[in-house]
Order: structure tokens, then sequence, then C-alpha cells
């Protein structure tokens, strides 16, 4: 079945079918394999991309200025203090004008709402770099990395292990549904995930698909993948004690790999990471390789999503 996403926005992969995220995955491996040959490509050429930023980054800012101008494209940063973004003008106002001069709106902030009025009312693709509820181009980055570690995505078992409620673990959490992954989130109940998100989440696994929540750290046995974030989300800061207190025994150290009865499972993590919180030096260290290749993907990933929904 061909897929054509040309104009279509990126805001949460539960907007996307698994042969939509599949094309995606493809095309990121294609677009990887053209650069680390040299080759140049002008999909984005004569293109103006607006770069809105409310919260800071250094992936996601790096991997779509990288990924529009290797396509020709022209990257504009616009952080919270360039533009009237939801304070002396509407954000629908904001999105009108910016569709007028750009080609494709990324937005990095805190409402997954503004992400979808931007979308609604810019006329052009609006890519979710991160808003508390998801965080769809990490994920995308994630399924790449495990195909290339794996070969495959269809039953890996995937765990993640910390605070499960946060917009990774959402995330995670639908792509794991949507391409096959049996998903595990291990993390205690105050921290799990929206009971209307595991539902829906539920409704699309298949016949021999498992999607599992639970406390007990124990679940990882035949973990594929044991997957991490920060304990302590941005904008969650005056919560940092406790939230540490609560996940010190979710941490993930060399007892809990080894816990996976596996020798080839790998750790990966979106990062920043705290390492001595969510996960040890030791682990990190050991399993870099691997999550520097997934830091890298993030590139890769924001490229393909860019010439797919705003390419010529």
């Amino acid at each position: 079945m061909a897929v054509n996403l040309k104009g279509k926005s990126f805001l949460t992969l539960l907007d996307f079918t698994t042969a939509e995220i599949d094309y995606l995955i493809n095309l990121s491996l294609d677009l990887k394999a053209k650069k680390r040959a040299g080759i140049i490509g002008d999909t984005l050429l004569g293109k103006n991309i607006a770069l809105i930023f409310e919260k800071p980054s250094t992936r996601t800012r790096c991997a779509f200025t990288v990924g529009c101008l290797d396509e020709g494209g022209h990257p504009e940063y616009l952080g919270k203090n360039d533009i009237h973004l939801g304070k002396i003008e509407s954000i629908e106002d904001t999105a009108r004008v910016l569709g007028r001069y750009f080609d494709g709106i990324q937005f990095r902030g805190f409402s997954q709402e503004t992400a979808e009025k931007l979308a609604k009312y810019s006329g052009v693709p609006v890519w979710n770099g991160l808003t508390d509820e998801y965080h769809p181009t990490q994920i995308l980055a994630d399924l790449m990395t495990i195909k290339e570690q794996f070969g495959y995505l269809k039953g890996i078992n995937f765990v993640y292990v910390g605070d499960g409620r946060n917009n990774m673990g959402n995330s995670l959490m639908i792509g794991c549904a949507k391409m096959g992954l049996n998903c595990t989130i291990i993390a205690p109940k105050s921290l799990w995930p929206e009971e209307s998100l595991v539902d829906t989440c539920i409704a699309m696994l298949g016949d021999d698909q498992e999607l599992i929540l639970t406390e007990d750290v124990t679940a990882v046995k035949d973990a594929d993948v044991i997957y991490t974030d920060v304990w302590v989300s941005m904008g969650e800061e005056d919560q940092a004690e406790a939230r540490m207190n609560l996940l010190k025994p979710y941490q993930v150290n060399e007892k809990m790999m080894t816990r996976t009865g596996k020798t080839e499972t790998i750790f990966m993590h979106c990062l920043p990471a705290v390492k001595g919180a969510e996960v040890t030096e030791e682990v990190f260290e050991k399993h870099a390789t691997v999550v520097f290749d997934e830091a890298e993907n993030r590139m890769h990933t924001i490229k393909a999503v860019m010439v797919a929904t705003a390419g010529r």
C-alpha cells in the first residue's frame, strides 16, 4: 500500500497507522545511509521551517536544524521570548501568521493543546518536538534503533522502568502497541499512565501482543530492551526529593539487567540521563553505543518526518 503523508501534522503516534510508522522508520534508515555516504538531499529546497521552543533542548533543536539544512531548507529558531505565542497574541492568530511565512512548524513546549491549535490554524504541517503529554519524534527514533539492533520490531519484549505517566511512558506505550512490541511498564502505581490511554493501547494490540503494568521489578524477565527516563521531568523540580525517594527501587542497575535472563538485552535512554539516579553509570556506559545511536537517530527520524510531510 502506497503511503502519502504530504501535509499531515505529526502530533502523536495515535494519528498514524502501523504502515505509516513503518514507512517513516524505513525512510529514516534510507536517509541515514545516504548521509553516511555523503549524499545530500534537496527535498526541502526553498522551504522555510519554524522551530518554536518553549522548553530548552539539545537533541530536538539540533536534529531539526541539521535535518532541515541537510535537505536544503532554512530553519528559523523562535524561542519563548521571540514571538507572542499565547501572550499578547492568541495561539490561533500566531498560527495563521506563521502559516503564511513557513512551510512547516516544529513546536516543543508544555501544552499538547497548543500543538493541536498550531496544526489546526496554520495550514501547514506541525511537528510535536515534545509536550507534557507526548514525545512522538523520540519514539520514532527509539523504534528505529530497536530495529537496527534486532532486525525487527514485532514480538520484541520492551520494558519501561520508572515514571510511567510522563510523556515518554505514554508515547512508548503507544509506539509499542502500534508496532507489535510487547510492552511492560514497571512503575509505582501512582505513576502509571492514565487508564483511558491504557485502554486505547490495549484496543490496538494484536492477538499475540501484551501490555502489562506492574510495580514488580522482577517483571524485567525476558526483556529484550530495558528503557528508562529521568525521574523528574521539566517543570516538576519542586517534586524532586519525593520522586527520587519513590523511584529508588526502580533504578536500572546491573542486578536488574541480569534479571532479564538474556545476555543480549539492550539498555536505552532518551537523554539527558542523571547517572546514579534512574540508571547507574556502569549500565549506562556499558550500553553507551546504543544510547548514542538512539540520540543520533533523532536526527534521521526527524528529517524523515519533515521530508515525508513537507518535502517536495
